[in-house]
């Protein structure tokens, strides 16, 4: 049967095993990528863009705001669950001019 001392002794081998294999791995992926981002000129705005293709691929779109509250500026698009400080009132009050056209 192992020892505890053992037992930390093969732990630290493998944590520098898995670093090493790490490095490796790490180095084949990033050689990868940039193959693919030479081979279709990708910018940083095509990889790291921070929009989904969601809204492409379900077709659905930003609406814009239909409601506005006037004290704190808050907004809501009239779908989904109405906010508090809308709830339960006339929504004509809080209505935006641009929308009431």
């Amino acid at each position: 049967m192992t020892t505890y001392k053992e037992l930390l002794a093969q732990r630290a081998e493998l944590e520098k095993q898995i670093e090493a294999a790490r490095k490796e791995a790490l180095s084949s992926a990033i050689a990868q990528v940039r193959a693919i981002v030479t081979e279709y000129e990708l910018t940083e705005e095509d990889v790291f863009s921070k929009k989904t293709t969601r809204t492409a691929s379900t077709g659905h779109k930003t609406v814009a705001p239909k409601y506005r509250d006037p004290i704190t500026g808050a907004t809501w698009t009239g779908r989904g669950k109405p906010p508090l400080w809308i709830a339960g009132q006339d929504r004509l009050n809080f209505l935006i001019e641009d929308q009431a056209a």
